[in-house]
This record gives structure tokens, C-alpha cells and sequence, in this order.
């Protein structure tokens, strides 16, 4: 049992004095202000702006319960010395202060970021955050000053940041500023909440909050992060669309651009007896029965991950990622069971053993494949295991022939293109990443899954719409094949075209929407 000193902390303690003079202390104090002196000579943290803070790392120590330290308020970030730093414990109270400094320094205030820090320790289990004033992290943010989310695609960079890769669409979402900083911190929560995946908030007119799981990761994707943004401006600069996977030029309606020598100023598309109808400036597609022949679905993928499902679990178990599939599934079943809904057996828990707790879940799965239930923990991991099959070339996504010839024609007229489909988005781009015409992902700006609501709610639309950032939810065309999605999409203002393709299922008599067989009649 830890010691009692004279100030009645325990001795042995991160909270004692010998903890807090102690040698992992003293290096992260060094450690932070050699960062902020650094980041002062990239631009960010100049005129006493931006912050840093960091845990003290310590094997001995869960993260949760690790100290916080923080830069002070409104200093000369370049001339802090180790000593400058607060010392908070896990909880936030502050166990050491930096003693005044004579005139003309303030007194000594700690980051007025501190709840934001908090929150993306809390939220996020972050041992590092960087708050940044650097002026591209500003000024993409006004480039559009209605949309909500920073998109950029196709860069070397984009690999730099968790959970990313070349081909993905890397989205930072974007908070207004308020007049002190911590005002933000309720929306800043709100969008961590939002965006699982990002490591990045974006706060306009303002700067970026970074975070990693190590200072280095927060180091490293910081320096990412300013790279894609002072990309995105020159590439704005350019007229280029950094937004797309080639970064052709930008040609939209908004900007007055040509498109094959028309100069109107709305890009026009010319039909067979003269008259014009806009372009849209984004085309959302499903998949199944739209782009994709439903037996693709039905016949191939359903059954292949039915069929291997207990492969899977049993190879990658113990793996992060089917951990966390599993997670998700214990938390549906839980919901299933309670709901009453047939085909739902109880998973047993972990000690159990490993070929009971499979059994189960191969149960569960299974009865949902069967039920063709759209839910996150279901589609999650069967994009894990279609990835596989794609991988050991099991599997070959399959297109209709005139959907390469569509991508094509509206990517060369500027115009983005995203899907939409119950499937998640890994299973969207491995079926467009190797189809039997080819990677078509060159073509996609974008992917959307039901992590943004069920098909059939209208609210599922008008979110796709806010996070597009288009100036009216009808510069969006949605392609489907189901009537009630394109009745949930009409409702949000989008245009709607149903396809008709073989083996659809069919629709309501005088259902009202335009429909066509081909791409080609788009």
C-alpha cells in the first residue's frame, strides 16, 4: 500500500510529488516544448495561437488514468521552456501549475482548449493533441463556407492518416467558430460522435484539432493533414477538383465553367430536339438492381459470406477488427432478443470458449443474411469476409456494361459520383474496385452506407445533401431501383431516376418518377 506524505497524497502515486518531479514528467515537458517550438516555425502556433498537449506515457499506467499535461494560454509558444506546463490528472484537476513570470508576461492560465483536449481524450483514448492555427487549416475551411465535411481523395498523403489508404475519400468534418474556444466543445463532441473514423476536426475561419494514439501519430498526421489542406488550395487555385480521384478541372454550374466549348453560364446538357436540361452536379447510386444485377447479390455474395462466415471468425478471431465486428454483433443480438425477433440466439460470453461463442454468432448471421436485414454490425462483417474472397480471387464484382461507359462520361464532365447502398462502404469499394470491367473506383468520389440512416427515411437524404455540400438538394440525381428510397430522396429535394433492370421487383402503379433501362439514357 502506497505511503502517506506530509500534504496527505500517496506517496507512489502519479499524483504524489515524486511522480510528478519524476523522469517520465520531465521528458514530456521537454517533449512538448521542443513540439511547440517546431510547430511555431511551420505557422502554427504563431501570435500565441494554437496549443498542445500531451499524456505522460507510462507501461505501468492504463491511458485512461495516465496525466495530462497542456500548454498555457495565450504565450509565446516558441520561447516555452519545460517548466511552462500544467500538470493535470486523468480526472482534469490541475496537480501543477508554472509559477508567474515577471512583466510584460500574463499570469499563468491554462489553455482555454482544455475541454476540447478532454473531450478527444475521453471520446477518442488519445494520448496527444495538437491544436493548429496554420493558415491552411483556415483557409480550406472557407473555400465552401456551407459545407459541413472536408473531402480530398486520390493523394500519396491520405495514407498518413488512421484507418486510410490511397484509394479512400479522407473526410474531416467542419464546426463554425464561436468567439472563445471553449464554447466549442459541445459541437466538437458532436462531431467526434459523428465521424467514428476521423482523427481531425476542422473548426472554420479558425484552425484543426488533430489527435493520435501517440504523440508521433498526432505529429505525423498533423503534418498530413496541413499537407492535403495547402493541396486542396493550390489545387482550388489551379481550377483543379481535389475532391475527385483524377483532379481534372473544375466544372460545375455554380462556377460558369465550359463543358465542351459551351459557354453558357449553366452547363447545359443538349438533347435530340434542342432543348437543355442542367447537369447535376452529383449523381448518388445504389447498387443492387442499379448498377449491379440483384442475383450479383443474392446469388453470389450473400451465399459466400454465409458460407465462410465461420471461417473468418475461427482465422481472425483474435484480430482488432473482427474483435470489434463482434462487438457489434453481441450489441444487435442484445437488441434482437429483446425485440423478440425470430432467428436471434443468445452469444454466449467470451470465456465460453472460442468455438461456442462462433457457433452462435454463425447462428445469428446466418438467420440475418436470411432475412436480408440492412444493419451496420450484419454489413460490417460481410465486407470483412467478401474482402477475403476478393483478395483469393474468389470473388469478381459484377457491373452492368453500361455503367463503365456512364462513370466515364459524367467523371470527363466534372461531375462527382457517389454510392449509396445497405452494404458497407468496404463492400462498396471492393465491388467497384475489381469488377469485370475493371477498378471503377477512379470514377467514385464517394461512399455512403447505412451509417448515415436507413434507405427508406427521408433524413438519410437530407444528410448526404448537407455533407455534399451542394447549394440545393436537387443538383443531386439518385439512381435506384426501390420506390421507397426514391420516395425518402424526393421528400429531402433530391432528383430521383428508378432503374428498371431484369429481375427487379416492380413498382406501383402511376408511381410518378422518370425510370430508364440504361445508363445511357441519363
Amino acid at each position: 500500500m502506497a505511503a502517506i506524505g506530509l500534504n496527505g497524497v500517496k506517496v507512489g502515486t502519479t499524483s504524489s510529488q515524486a511522480y510528478l518531479e519524476g523522469k517520465a514528467v520531465k521528458e514530456t515537458r521537454a517533449l512538448m516544448a521542443e513540439l511547440c517550438r517546431h510547430f511555431y516555425t511551420l505557422g502554427w502556433v504563431t501570435g500565441t495561437g494554437g496549443s498542445i498537449s500531451m499524456k505522460v506515457h507510462d507501461d505501468s499506467i492504463p491511458r485512461p488514468q495516465q496525466l495530462i499535461l497542456m500548454a498555457p494560454s495565450g504565450v509565446q509558444k516558441e520561447r516555452m521552456e519545460p517548466e511552462d506546463m500544467y500538470v493535470l490528472s486523468h480526472s482534469g484537476s490541475v496537480l501543477s501549475a508554472p509559477s508567474p513570470k515577471p512583466w510584460p508576461h500574463k499570469p499563468p492560465k491554462c489553455s482555454d482548449c482544455d475541454p476540447l483536449f478532454k473531450k478527444a481524450y475521453e471520446m477518442c483514448d488519445a494520448a496527444a493533441v495538437f491544436h493548429s492555427h496554420g493558415i491552411e487549416s483556415c483557409l480550406v475551411t472557407m473555400i465552401n463556407p456551407l459545407s459541413k465535411e472536408f473531402r480530398i481523395t486520390h493523394m500519396e498523403m491520405i495514407k498518413g492518416i488512421k484507418g486510410h489508404g490511397y484509394y479512400d475519400e479522407l473526410v474531416v468534418p467542419i464546426i463554425e467558430n464561436t468567439a472563445y474556444e471553449y464554447q466549442l466543445t459541445e459541437s466538437f463532441a458532436k462531431a467526434i460522435e459523428d465521424y467514428p473514423k476521423a482523427t481531425a476536426v476542422l473548426v472554420r475561419n479558425h484552425g484543426v484539432f488533430v489527435w493520435g494514439d501517440s504523440w508521433i501519430s498526432a505529429k505525423t498526421q498533423s503534418e498530413c493533414y496541413h499537407y492535403l489542406f495547402d493541396a486542396a488550395l493550390k489545387l482550388h487555385q489551379m481550377g483543379l477538383d481535389w475532391s475527385t480521384p483524377n483532379h481534372g478541372p473544375i466544372q460545375s454550374a455554380r462556377r460558369g465553367l465550359s463543358i465542351a466549348g459551351e459557354s453558357n453560364v449553366s452547363v447545359k446538357a443538349r438533347k435530340s430536339n434542342g432543348d437543355s436540361d442542367p447537369l447535376p452536379r452529383c449523381v448518388v447510386l445504389d447498387i443492387e438492381g442499379t448498377t449491379t444485377p440483384i442475383s450479383f447479390v443474392s446469388e453470389v455474395l450473400f451465399p459466400y459470406a454465409r458460407d465462410n462466415v465461420g471461417r473468418h471468425l475461427s482465422l481472425t478471431y483474435d484480430t482488432p477488427e473482427t474483435k470489434a465486428d463482434i462487438k457489434l454483433l453481441r450489441s444487435q443480438v442484445q437488441s434482437d432478443l429483446e425485440q423478440g425477433i425470430a432467428g436471434a440466439v443468445p452469444i454466449p460470453p467470451d470465456d465460453a470458449g472460442k468455438q461456442e461463442v462462433i457457433a452462435a454468432l454463425v447462428a445469428n448471421v446466418d438467420a440475418m443474411i436470411k432475412a436480408d436485414r440492412k444493419i451496420t454490425a450484419l454489413k460490417e462483417l460481410q465486407g470483412h469476409i467478401w474482402k477475403t474472397g476478393y483478395e483469393n480471387n474468389e470473388l469478381e464484382g459484377i457491373v452492368y456494361d453500361d455503367v463503365p461507359e456512364a462513370l466515364e462520361k459524367w467523371h470527363a464532365l466534372g461531375i462527382k459520383v457517389y454510392i449509396y447502398s445497405s452494404g458497407s462502404r468496404l463492400a462498396q469499394r471492393l465491388i467497384f474496385g475489381k469488377t469485370n470491367h475493371g477498378d471503377l473506383r477512379k470514377y467514385l468520389s464517394g461512399f455512403f452506407d447505412t451509417t448515415v440512416g436507413n434507405k427508406r427515411e427521408t433524413r438519410s437524404y437530407v444528410e448526404i445533401s448537407e455533407s455534399l455540400g451542394v447549394e440545393k438538394p436537387s443538383d443531386i440525381l439518385f439512381v435506384t431501383d426501390v420506390y421507397q428510397e426514391a420516395t425518402a430522396a424526393t421528400a429531402a429535394g433530391l432528383e430521383v431516376i428508378i432503374s428498371i433492370r431484369p429481375g427487379n421487383g416492380p413498382l406501383p402503379d402511376n408511381h410518378g418518377f422518370k425510370t430508364i433501362k440504361s445508363f445511357s439514357e441519363i
